[in-house]
């Protein structure tokens, strides 16, 4: 063995890079064609009531109504507080309470030994907790609505008193489930590809539901089996202004999903939580990054899958529990939930993207070896690595630059004496068959003098910012210092957007955009202002994360754009600015674009790829980087990977070859580094560590042609290019 071949510490990632491997080696030319979805009129048993409708086996039980035995649900006798543990669920979500506070909720409070049992609640939900009342399912145009009522108050603040169920039979594979206030518009998500589908019927559903009027939940089981995939009525549905919750029980503990996080291929659901809301935040565990994708794949044991997706940007707190069970706790929007039937765990994801969108197919020169580092100052230093490149006989089809091009880290200029000819490099690139790619940041820089910076100026001119709650542009602080916050919900803005690229490009043809900081980072809790004492900025319930409010690291939740508060929309900032993006690159060079995002929402793969962010240079991290990039597949971001040899720190020359080794095998392939770490290039370290590199870059350079078919699967079906085996 030499040098480089594996040692047995990475016994397991390199199986894991094996399996990759051996998906695209040899089973990636073929794709799943989604079947024609068809769905059969079926009869529709309410109480006394019956009526034919174009539905799923759909039944609602009266307090009589016989007992089901689910497999996975407990019957407990007794008390109403004699539940096992595992079944617990919490009440105290939003605090820690005393007992008399508990059970001033109506709950049990039942302490444990810490010793014994760390995650379990204290305060938990009694079996006949008051919730909502069913009334009769009415047919509608798209399936079945239902009044939900409560005759008395929860303990949440602006509690709604009365809801609508909506029950959508939309395909044979998949079911989706709303819960909305009829007495107001609430804030929903404006972004779904799918067009809302009216049951047909030819074709027999993959699901069975079951309503329980009184408390109300619902119980999704597979049709073929009678398995239960989803029981709610285990813990009661709260509905406040500024609190959603509801819970479930799992047909299984193989759960993956719930990104962006530093986990593994399959969820710990003992006692754990994860919260989604996008944040500046290098990959650590425990804790909230930069993307959220409130979707889930449930692996049944027997090759059968199913999965979940809560279309909601508000923040939210995903709380898991060895039942195995789940609870969603969101401050805001609706309850918009899809519950895909697979059956089988690749007819998941593809139903998933069905409904978020298609991946965009790549421009093949973006699946070559891309080179990027924060700290290539001038030039001269940036043509001088690609020199070396080239002498080194490494192949590099893309070179990027960091912010150090920006005058004055402004976007959109280019810093006269360092990069004075950066038009002409980037011609000598094309010349050469090469691309370019530099970074854009969303911030706008504000203090420049007036009718010295156009981006400003005519953004400011035409009102393309996000406002505070006084009308005023928002000012928070990034790279460049005080800086404003495009909108893009805002029509307008996009248009500005657009022209600003257009203007950049005609100086310098860049063939993609590195948009970064986009969740959107902030380096002032909020505003230079600071935020108002308002609901949004401090509301009844936060879910766990880095920095504890809603606004630290980010823009202040009252601030106003097009579509909504802030509040609302944070969680779509990137996806917005990539939109946008896409469409101006597109504009602009008349061809493919391509767009790379740190942060990230469901539909993102529609418009750009993502990378992991800033990964740190340790084997720990490289090993993070596999499930990443095969969750990312599934959550329909195929052209992914992560900063190749890590980002953050020293790294080392066998950790550089591995990981370029690994890398190899990404889909999206970058070797990035930090300005004050060693540097890293390919070409800087031995002769045998070259080699190694060298080889495994050939190796992918062989497959690319496989790896563009991957790609426009992914576009024309919903497939995934990197995913794991169970999805083989």
């Amino acid at each position: 063995m030499n040098l480089y071949g594996f040692p047995h510490h990475l016994l397991t990632p390199v199986i894991l890079i094996i399996a990759a491997s051996c998906t695209l080696y040899i089973s990636l030319l073929y794709f799943h064609q989604a079947p024609t979805i068809r769905l059969p009129p079926l009869t529709q048993l309410v109480n006394k009531y019956s009526v034919s409708v174009s539905v799923p086996n759909v039944r609602v039980y009266t307090q009589n109504k016989p007992k089901v035995n689910f497999s996975n649900v407990d019957v407990h006798a007794g008390k109403d507080c004699g539940i096992a543990v595992e079944r617990r669920f919490d009440c105290a979500r939003d605090r820690a309470l005393t007992q008399s506070q508990c059970e001033q909720r109506g709950c049990c409070y039942v302490p444990l030994p810490k010793s014994a049992f760390s995650g379990p609640p204290w305060c938990f939900y009694p079996v006949s907790y008051p919730g909502y009342r069913m009334g009769p399912l009415i047919p509608t145009s798209r399936g079945q609505e239902a009044n939900l009522t409560r005759s008395t108050s929860s303990y949440l603040p602006r509690d709604v008193p009365t809801l609508t169920l909506e029950v959508m039979a939309e395909e044979a594979g998949r079911l989706h489930i709303a819960l909305k206030d009829p007495s107001q518009d609430r804030y929903e998500v404006p972004f779904v590809a799918v067009p809302p589908t009216t049951p047909t019927d030819t074709q027999s559903f993959l699901y069975d539901v079951e309503f329980q009027p009184d408390p109300f939940g619902f119980v999704v089981r597979r049709a073929s089996n009678g398995r239960v995939l989803l029981n709610t009525t285990v813990a009661p549905l709260l509905f406040a202004d500024q609190y959603l919750q509801l819970s479930t029980t799992l047909a299984s503990s193989l759960v993956s999903g719930f990104g962006e996080h530093y986990t593994g291929l399959t969820l710990d659901l003992n006692w754990t939580s994860v919260t989604l809301w996008n944040r500046d935040m290098a990959p650590h565990r425990d804790t909230n990054l930069y993307g959220s994708h409130p979707f889930c794949l449930v692996q049944e044991g027997d090759g059968q899958a199913y999965g979940i997706f809560l279309l909601n940007s508000n923040a939210m707190e995903v709380v898991s529990q060895p039942a195995p069970a789940l609870t969603w706790v969101t401050t805001g929007g609706i309850m918009d939930f899809y519950i895909f039937l697979g059956p089988d765990p690749q007819s998941v994801a593809q139903q998933y993207h069905q409904v978020i969108g298609y991946p965009m197919m790549p421009p093949y020169w973006s699946l070559g070896f891309h080179l990027c580092r924060w700290g290539y100052t001038s030039t001269n230093a940036t043509r001088a690595v690609v020199q070396h490149m080239h002498q080194a006989n490494f192949p590099l089809d893309v070179q990027w630059n960091d912010l150090d091009y920006a005058d004055k880290r402004r976007v959109f200029t280019f810093d006269p004496q360092r990069f004075g000819d950066l038009p002409e490099m980037v011609k000598e690139f094309h010349s050469e068959g090469m691309k370019y790619v530099l970074i854009l940041d969303p911030g706008i820089s504000s203090t420049s003098p007036p009718g010295s910076y156009k981006p400003f100026d005519e953004g400011e001119r035409r009102g393309v910012f996000i406002r505070n709650l006084t009308g005023q542009t928002l000012i928070g602080k990034v790279w460049p210092g005080p800086t404003a916050f495009p909108d893009f919900t805002n029509p307008d803005a996009v248009s500005w957007w657009e022209e600003c690229i257009a203007d950049f490009y005609a100086k310098v043809p860049v063939d993609g955009l590195w948009i970064d900081m986009n969740e959107p980072a902030n380096f002032v809790q909020g505003s230079l202002l600071g935020c108002p004492d308002t609901d949004l900025e401090n509301p009844f319930y936060v879910p766990d994360m880095i920095g504890g409010q809603l606004n630290a690291g980010t823009l202040c939740m009252s601030s106003q754009q097009s579509l909504s508060a802030h509040y609302n929309l944070h969680n779509l900032y990137g996806l917005t600015e990539a939109m946008a993006t896409h469409s101006a690159l597109l504009k602009a060079r008349g061809s493919r674009p391509f767009v790379l995002s740190r942060s990230s929402f469901p539909g993102l793969g529609r418009y750009s790829g993502h990378w992991t962010g800033d990964v740190h240079s340790d084997w720990e991290q490289l090993r993070y980087s596999i499930p990443a990039v095969l969750l990312f597949g599934l959550y329909g971001v195929p052209l992914m990977g992560a900063d190749i040899c890590g980002f953050e720190g020293d790294t080392s020359e066998e950790l550089c070859v591995r990981w370029t080794q690994l890398g190899a095998f990404y889909p999206f392939m970058r070797n990035h580094n930090d300005r004050s770490n060693a540097p890293q290039e390919p070409y800087v370290f031995g002769q045998q560590a070259q080699a190694a590199m060298r080889s495994v870059m050939m190796l992918r350079y062989s497959l690319l042609p496989f790896l563009y078919t991957l790609f426009h699967q992914a576009q024309t079906s919903a497939s995934t290019v990197a995913r794991p085996l169970f999805l083989e």
